[in-house]
């Protein structure tokens, strides 16, 4: 559980990759429009615990209730998860679906100190992001699946990608559904267990790409490491994360009619921010305030790139999802566990 504090004047963040320090256990505001959207009595609070590697939520509406969808990258399971913390399985090799697993995912392990007897490591070796399309299907990236698929209303899978110009994906990584009905997707190393310098290696680079109609596109080449999407309310710009430590940085894209982008710019660089958190996984509220997991915590950016305020939590987090029925819960996949906030404001959801 989460103290509120507000800090006025310049944050300085402390926080490591794995875990965020005792201190930094706090919600903080830098700006009077944070106030606005974060009540001062606002608590994370943990949902449910004793995951491997929490990524990729989605929130399904059912009438007047719901569930969320996640990815537990190293148990190759998507779990479906109440509001009041019940967890079933909801999808078993939800990422690579090949007998040879043991072949696949990078080594990772969950942060302690290796003479602790709670240390542990483990394969990252299942699905990432998710998405609902327009039809409400779930759109998965599979991650150590190197591909984009779908599950049908009967269950069955689809692939809907799993290549560019005739090279395999390496580790699709996040996902987003535009309104018109195309996906796109991030692609990265990191699935590979020798990363670029495996020999499984397809594309030799990552990128943005948009899979509409059965044709794939290749929409970037100016990101060393894609990450984390997010389109504006009105789908006319898309931010996309850098996890690269050496520039962490948001950029941002006009959105053609076609769907292609144009030339990018830096919608906001989080370089200088201490600790060696990267930025991953991030969503957007419907007055166009970005929320976006990076260093030290989730980061509230308003549509003209000033630094609002920071959520931060017990973990981690790397990636989050609007939920619950008036879509004012942001659920936060961090490590271990999912938590969530109420807000004051409705975040976009499909």
């Amino acid at each position: 559980m989460a103290s509120l504090v507000r800090i006025d004047g310049v944050l300085g963040f402390a926080a490591c990759l794995f875990a965020f320090a005792a201190q930094a256990q706090d919600v903080v505001s830098l700006d009077p429009v944070f106030d606005q959207l974060v009540a001062p009595d606002a608590k994370v609070e943990v949902v449910k615990g004793g995951f491997g590697f929490t990524e990729g939520p989605v929130w399904v509406q059912k009438g007047k209730t719901g569930f969320l969808l996640f990815s537990d990258i190293p148990a190759n399971v998507i779990y479906k998860l109440s509001p009041d913390g019940n967890a079933s399985v909801f999808l078993d090799h939800s990422g690579f679906t090949k007998p040879d697993i043991w072949r696949v995912g990078f080594e990772f392990n969950n942060g302690k100190d290796p003479s602790d007897p709670a240390f542990a490591k483990f394969y990252m070796n299942g699905s990432n992001g998710l998405a609902l399309d327009r039809q409400g299907r779930l759109v998965i990236a599979t991650f150590a699946g190197r591909s984009i698929d779908r599950i049908e209303p009967g269950g069955t899978r689809t692939v809907l990608a799993d290549s560019y110009e005739g090279k395999r994906f390496n580790g699709t990584n996040d996902v987003v559904v535009k309104k018109d009905g195309g996906i796109y997707f991030t692609d990265m190393f990191g699935s590979l267990r020798l990363g670029d310098k495996d020999p499984a290696l397809g594309l030799p680079y990552q990128a943005v790409f948009m899979v509409k109609d059965g044709k794939v596109t290749r929409l970037t080449d100016d990101i060393p490491a894609t990450n984390g999407l997010a389109f504006s309310p009105d789908e006319k710009y898309l931010y996309v994360g850098n996890w690269d430590m050496a520039r962490k940085v948001v950029m941002r894209y006009p959105v053609r009619p076609d769907g292609a982008l144009e030339k990018g710019n830096v919608f906001f660089d989080m370089t200088a921010a201490a600790g060696e958190d990267a930025i991953d996984g991030m969503k957007i509220d419907h007055s166009g305030n970005l929320y976006v997991t990076g260093p030290g915590g989730i980061w509230i950016l308003s549509p003209d790139a000033k630094h609002l305020g920071t959520i931060r939590g017990p973990e981690q987090p790397h990636n989050l999802a609007w939920g619950d029925d008036d879509g004012k819960t942001l659920y936060i996949a961090a490590l271990t566990s999912i938590y969530r906030i109420r807000l004051k404001v409705e975040g976009i959801r499909p």
